[in-house]
This record gives structure tokens, C-alpha cells and sequence, in this order.
């Protein structure tokens, strides 16, 4: 089954360039930018930064000054964990958090990938009071791979009862869901602008007022000493037009129901006729666009490159490590060591048609029955 238009189903990787994003950096390109510069381009240049910078803290429920511009949601993370001497982290992390800091102390998550706070707790307690303020606990929102959301407020307030600082990878969840950095009480988080439909290569990190991190990149001083480095000036003006249009959808709520929806006559025909195949942490809070299937003795390679024949993307997981498809480490940490071989991803976005979930579906259903 060859589909006429290739349907793409890997937006937790990357989502398609939303067009007021290209048009807004297409706009750009044009007189030579320094948001450094005194001259009429200088100034040109920076109220359009400042303005991006306004649309992403409205996206996130934060203030313009606690936002800092970085190359992308793997630098903000290597930023904020490198300020601390202690690092706690869920052993589901990505892993530009687990690869930031190797030696950060590690927290066992249950059989649907939610963080176990009782472990959480028990580390917390055993730091020593003098090294709590050079301790960060670092949980991302939700899993890129699985979907699964942690009870972050709950990690955040367990946290502050000891001193302890939060910061979490928000990139799955800004921008599909309402939330406000400042009322969950974070003190640090994470954005990019790719996950939303903006470019790749420029994201954020949000510090709380307050709050100041030792420099990783330095040079001119640029976005207040924390990050030096002419700003990607296209690259910030795309990821604030793409916060503008998540805004917009979230407000309106109908591209979440509706993916809601779909996903769950997708999980319900797939289980319907091949009851072998297993839809990870069902039963958990998920994303409403992302759905981890295990399809039982058919390798993850073959399953993405048979159904990319049929003309349908997806993914086995994180897409950040340089194209290699690899057993998950976050299916192996919920004890599902025996399924991660065989995971496919799902996941679907501003683009996504309920028309495609279900081709989707007869897809999957084909290629198992072929194959297994």
C-alpha cells in the first residue's frame, strides 16, 4: 500500500515548518542584522528579537527577561546542568540530559514510565544540607518517546521542601499544552523552537527571575552574559511567529481534541486486529499526539523502513542520535527491556489529518500481519 502524498507521523522529532513561521523569516533575510549594532539595522534587529522573545514568554507563561535564546533544546539543557555540582535525573531523560551529565544520580521510573517519587524522595534526603543549593533535579514534562507525563508539580513541590532546584525539558509540551513556567513554581525549563513548528537550530532556556547560571559559551556578552554569540536573528523571528500559531491552537483547543480522538481510534483498531501488538503506558497520562507501539519479533528498522516504502513516517523513538535506530533506553528503564527492539513511535501535529491516522492504522495492521 503506497499512499499518494507521503504522510508524516514523526512530529515529537521534528514538525513541519509552519508557514507564518517561514514567511516571518523569509522577511528576515533581507538588510544585514546585528541585534548588537546602534545603527537603524542594529535597533531593527533587536526590537524584532525582543518581540520573539515577548511571543515565546506568552507561550510559556513567563516573563520576556527570563527568557534566554540558545542554538536548541540540547544546548539549554547542557546550560542549566552544568551550573550545579549535583545533578538528579529519571532514568527516562533525553539524552541531552543523560549524556550532559553522566555522572548524575539516576531515578527508577515504574512499568509506565512514570518517575517513582519515593525514589525521588529517598536521594533528596540523603544530601547533605550544605549540598541541596548546588543540587538540581532535572524530569522532563512528558516522554518524547512514550508520551507519558510526570506529576511535575508534585516533583517540583517535593524539591522545594528540601531547597532543591527543578528544571525540566519542556519541548513536548509547550506549545500543545496551556501552561505557565512561573504558577508550576520551576526554576529552570526548557523550549525549542522545532518541536512547535519553528526552524531547527534555535531554542530557549527559561530561568526564573532570579535565578543566573555561569556562562557556557563566551564572547560578546550577548542575551544578558548568559549566552554569547550573535543571535540567530531568522531563527528567533520563526520560533516567535511558531509561538504565536501554538498559542493560537491551544486557545482554541480543536487540533487537541481532535488529535486526542484519533489517536484513540488508532490505538483501538491496532488492538482490535492484532491484539499481539502492545501500546506502551496505556493507561497513563500520555500526550494526545503520541502513541508507542511494540509490534512482537519485527525489528524497529524493518517496521519504519517497510512502512516508508508504503509512504507513511514514523520513528522508533529519540531522533537525535545521528540517525541510528537503537533499543530504547526509556522502554528498557520500564522494565520492558524485552519490547524495546521492536517499538515504533507515533506521534502527530498541527499538520495531521484524521484521514492519515487511519491509513496509518491499516498500515501497521498489514505490515504485522505480513511480516509476523
Amino acid at each position: 500500500m503506497l499512499t499518494a502524498t507521503p504522510i508524516y507521523l514523526d512530529y515529537n522529532a521534528t514538525s513541519p515548518l509552519r508557514p507564518a513561521a517561514k514567511e516571518a523569516m523569509i522577511a528576515a533575510l533581507g538588510a544585514p542584522s546585528n541585534p548588537s549594532s546602534v545603527h537603524k539595522f542594529g535597533r531593527e534587529a533587536r526590537l524584532q528579537v525582543e518581540t520573539a522573545r515577548q511571543k515565546i514568554a506568552r507561550l510559556i507563561g513567563g516573563r520576556s527577561d527570563e527568557v534566554t535564546f540558545t542554538s536548541g533544546g540540547t544546548e539549554a539543557n547542557n546550560l542549566v546542568l552544568s551550573g550545579f555540582n549535583t545533578v538528579i535525573a529519571s532514568r527516562i531523560e533525553h539524552d541531552a540530559v543523560l549524556e550532559a551529565r553522566r555522572d548524575a544520580l539516576l531515578v527508577d521510573v515504574d512499568e509506565m514510565g512514570v518517575i517513582k517519587l519515593d525514589k525521588l524522595a529517598m536521594l533528596l534526603s540523603g544530601l547533605a544540607a550544605e549540598d541541596k543549593k548546588s543540587t538540581l533535579v532535572s524530569v522532563m514534562a512528558a516522554n518524547n518517546e512514550t508520551g507519558v507525563r510526570q506529576p511535575l508539580q508534585e516533583i517540583i513541590e517535593l524539591c522545594h521542601q528540601h531547597g532543591v532546584a527543578v528544571h525540566s525539558d519542556m519541548v513536548q509540551v509547550a506549545g500543545k499544552y496551556r501552561v505557565s513556567f512561573t504558577e508550576l513554581n520551576l526554576d529552570f525549563a526548557t523550549v525549542s523552537a522545532h518541536k512547535i513548528g519553528g526552524p531547527a537550530g534555535v531554542g530557549a532556556l527559561w530561568c526564573k527571575a532570579g535565578r543566573r547560571l555561569p556562562a557556557i559559551i563566551r564572547g560578546g556578552g550577548q542575551e544578558r552574559g548568559m549566552r554569547s554569540g550573535t543571535e540567530n536573528i531568522a531563527g528567533i523571528i520563526g520560533f516567535g511567529a511558531a509561538a504565536d500559531a501554538a498559542c493560537s491552537e491551544i486557545e482554541a483547543e480543536e487540533i487537541s481534541g481532535n488529535l486526542a480522538k484519533w489517536h484513540a481510534t488508532l490505538e483501538q483498531t491496532i488492538r482490535a486486529a492484532c491484539p499481539e501488538i502492545s501500546i506502551l503506558s496505556d493507561g497513563a497520562d500520555r500526550l494526545f499526539n503520541t502513541t508507542c507501539l511494540a509490534l512482537p519479533q519485527i525489528a524497529s528498522q524493518t517496521a519504519i523502513m517497510a512502512l516508508d516504502l508504503d509512504g507513511v513516517m514514523v520513528s522508533a523513538g529519540s531522533a537525535c542520535s545521528s540517525g541510528k535506530v537503537s533499543a530504547s533506553h526509556v522502554i528498557t528503564a520500564m522494565g520492558r527491556g524485552d519490547l524495546a527492539p521492536y517499538t515504533l513511535r507515533i506521534s502527530s501535529g498541527w499538520q495531521t489529518s484524521e484521514a492519515e491516522l487511519v491509513t496509518l492504522a491499516k498500515a501497521i495492521i498489514g505490515l504485522y500481519k505480513r511480516l509476523s
